[in-house]
This record gives structure tokens, sequence and C-alpha cells, in this order.
């Protein structure tokens, strides 16, 4: 393998840094985000110091033969317990058990790499190899130690993250599951990687050569493992975030109807504060239910409690259900609210309402006696509900008697 295919993957990591990178940010206190970023960084790092130029740069930069080994090895490990953590992190439990399991794996792997800096130290490597250092130094003394303890620490790693993983994915279904499933398999290539190794340098200390299994066929497990199991641990949570937005969007789309039916008696564009329509989807649908509303409330002398009683025993009587007729009631009684406030230019009504001084709690634009009006289902029955659209016909056609005054 040459350094593009270990810069290829270190680019990757760092374009889903950047691109998490804000909320990553944000969310800095909350576990979970935190591991997502510390594992993309660390798998990132990976890449960037087993890369044979980067390994040639910095034993150059530091005047010490093979001091990337124990470099990698240590990132290594450290990306090892991030994948534990991560998982523990996600799952969730008790605050104070998840801290535990995460300080644990935390603890043991920072011993393993304080460990595998003494043995280096102690070791001698006075050759420098980019790509063999496991078998050229398979024999020699606490460098043969070093190599053993990266590797067992890695198929340590690999088992708990399967264990864990395939443990919880029979629990839980979905995009969860699938997340597990692709974490599961890229955990696994950690006990190949570790098997091609083990056996390059089990088979120097036999005084047979296997370093093709070592310099070719282990990095390519490791690649792949790697990348595998980022994927993994992301899919969830892009996907989370394509479905939140995705349902946003709908949201907005579907409070359209309502929307545009009180555009003539809300608030006048020149004077409202509006936001561009690239703009977040959650910000376009909170502008629209603020448009909403301030539709709504300027509606409120206008609301007829015995037209919305009449209109959900229309709607009954047709075939909906307790909750669809009652958006029905409410949509045909906005729809005869709004005719009858444009038929009344002068706002008489309003005029009597604030003279009479009526309670807010009859006729709420925001709620009534069986609870908050749900504003998307309001919205729907104003398309789809026949009996929306005969009460807006006979609004259309008549009359102002439709629109009663409220009893003061």
């Amino acid at each position: 393998m040459d350094g593009s295919s270990y810069y290829i993957p270190a680019v990757a990591m760092g374009a889903a840094i950047a691109f998490k990178g804000p909320a990553l940010l944000r969310g800095w206190r909350d576990p979970l985000l935190r591991s997502v970023g510390v594992l993309l960084a660390l798998a990132g790092l990976v890449f960037l110091f087993a890369a044979p130029p980067t390994i040639t740069a910095v034993n150059d930069i530091t005047g010490i033969p093979n001091v990337s080994a124990p470099l990698v090895y240590c990132l290594l490990s450290a990306y090892s317990a991030s994948c534990l953590v991560l998982i523990i992190n996600w799952r969730g439990g008790p605050p104070e058990v998840t801290r535990r399991l995460s300080r644990r794996w935390i603890l043991g792997y920072t011993v393993v790499g304080v460990t595998l800096i003494a043995l280096f130290a102690l070791g001698d490597t006075p050759v420098e190899r980019l790509r063999d250092l496991d078998t050229y130094y398979a024999n020699t003394p606490f460098i043969r130690e070093m190599i053993v303890l990266y590797l067992a620490s890695l198929s340590v790693a690999g088992v708990a993250m399967n264990f864990m993983c395939w443990r919880w994915a029979i629990q839980v279904r979905g995009r969860l599951r699938a997340g597990l499933v692709i974490i599961a398999f890229g955990s696994l290539c950690n006990i190949p990687y570790s098997a091609a190794k083990f056996t390059a340098v089990v088979a120097r200390w036999n005084g047979t050569n296997l370093d093709g299994l070592s310099t070719n066929v282990a990095p390519m497990l490791a690649s792949a493992g790697a990348q595998i199991t980022a994927v993994g641990f992301c899919l969830p949570l892009a996907w989370r975030r394509v479905e939140d937005s995705w349902n946003a969007w709908s949201t907005y789309r579907r409070l359209g109807p309502l929307w545009r039916e009180l555009k003539p008696v809300s608030v006048p564009e020149d004077r409202a504060a509006r936001i561009s329509w690239w703009s977040a989807a959650e910000l376009l649908v909170t502008q629209r239910e603020s448009d909403i509303h301030d539709g709504m409330l300027s509606l409120y002398p206008y609301f007829d409690s015995e037209v919305r009683s009449l209109a959900y025993g229309a709607a009954v009587a047709a075939g909906s259900s307790a909750t669809e007729a009652h958006a029905e009631a409410d949509a045909v009684m906005v729809t005869v609210a709004v005719r009858a406030r444009t038929a009344d230019p002068e706002g008489r009504v309003i005029s009597s309402a604030e003279a009479t001084a009526a309670p807010p709690a009859t006729g709420s634009p925001f709620a009534h006696a069986d609870g908050p009006r749900d504003l998307v289902r309001v919205s729907i029955a104003l398309r789809r509900s026949p009996v929306v659209a005969a009460a807006r016909g006979r609004a259309t056609t008549g009359s102002e008697s439709d629109a009663r005054e409220p009893a003061g």
C-alpha cells in the first residue's frame, strides 16, 4: 500500500469531522457527541501517521529511528478505547455506570500506551523499517513484547466490540441495528488483522518468512475495518439528521394550506421579520407556525364555537374519527372566521369584542376544551375535508350570518 492508501481514509475522516464540526462544538459537553469526535479524529490520525511518507518524516524530525512505531501503536490503542467508549455512551444507562465503564477502558488502554512507549525505549531498533518493523524486529528483546502487546490489545478490543454490538443489536431495530451490525463487521476486521500479524511474527520466531501477511494483507484489513466501523458509527447519526430534516420539510409543506388560508389576515410581509428560503427547515417551520399563530390571534373575535360544534357533528356523521373531526371543526371555524374578518374591514367585531371584554378562554385560538390544536391536522383538513369545502362554499356565497359575533 502506498501513501495514498493511507491518506485517502485520513482525508475522509477529516471531512467527516469538518462536516460534523459545528454540531460537535455546540454539543461538546454531550459524552456521545464528544466520543464521536474523538473517534473520528483518532481514526484520521492513525491513517495519517501510519503512512510510510509520514513515518519517514516523523523519524527524520525526531532523529530517532522507528519512533513512529510506538506512536502509531499508541494511536491504535487510543482508537480502540474510543470505539469501546463510544459504544458505552451510545447505549446509555445510569450515568455513574456509563462513566465507570468508560474510565476503566480508558485507563486500561492508557496503561497499554505507556507500556508500549516504555518497551520501545528499552529495546533497540537502529535500522529504520517503514513497512515491516513487526517482522524485522520480531526477535528483538522488548520490541518483541511491544509488538505482542499492541496486537493483543487490538484483538481484545475487536472481540469486546463484537460482543457489545451483537448483544445490543438483537435488542433494537431500524437504523440503530443497521449501524451496530456494520460496526460489528468493521471491528471483526481487527481479529484477522491481528491474526495475520501474529502469524507473520510467529513465523519469524520459527525461522520462516511470511512477511507478506504483515506488510500487505494486514494493512488492507486495518483500513477496511476502520472505515467500516466509522461508517457504522456515523450512519445512524446521519440517518437521524436526514430524517429530522425530512420531517421538518414535510411539516413545513403540510402547514401550507393553513398558512395560505390565514395569509390575508396575518401580519403584512413588509412588517414581519422574514428569514431566507434557504435557511434550515426547522427555522422555516418556526416562521410558518409564527405566521399561523399571528393570523389565529387576529381572528380570535371572529371565532364562533357554534360553527365549530356544527362542523364537528357533520364530520363525525361523515365517518371521521374524533381526532379528525376536531381538526375539521377547527378548520371550518378558521375558514368562516377568515371570511368574516375580510367582510369586516373596519373591525367592528373587534371593537365589540374589546368592549365586552370576553374572557380569553372562550375560543382561544390555540386550544379548546379537548386540548391543544394540531395545526398540521387542521391544515390537512383545510385541503381534504368535504365538510370544510362545504363550509367554504357557503361562506363564499353568502352570507355573513355564518360568521356570528361571539356572545358577550
